[in-house]
């Protein structure tokens, strides 16, 4: 598990990342409902693969990702790459 030193250390290099109730956090609003569908199905498949699962919250256009290890009990360093990896699929 990181420290929120190390966590708020490496948020500058993230887009639209903040770290919030224990958890690295990123809302999106998309130009339409479906479009954000699309990023939510495109971040899953990715997510599927790498076993590594963001909580999703869907809100009309409005998609908020969340990020926390729950087995280590807090952020990780899987956590950082995942939001990496999330804004790569965002572009």
């Amino acid at each position: 598990m990181l420290t929120d030193e190390q966590v708020d250390a490496a948020l500058p290099e993230l887009n639209g990342w903040e770290r919030a109730d224990g958890a690295l956090r990123r809302s999106v609003k998309f130009p339409a409902f479906l479009d954000g569908i699309d990023a939510v199905r495109r971040v899953a498949e990715h997510a599927e693969n790498k076993d590594h699962h963001p909580d999703i919250d869907i809100r009309w256009r409005t998609v908020t990702f969340a990020l926390v290890t729950h087995s280590e009990g807090g952020i990780t360093d899987k956590d950082l790459e995942m939001a990496r990896e999330i804004d790569g699929i965002l572009g």
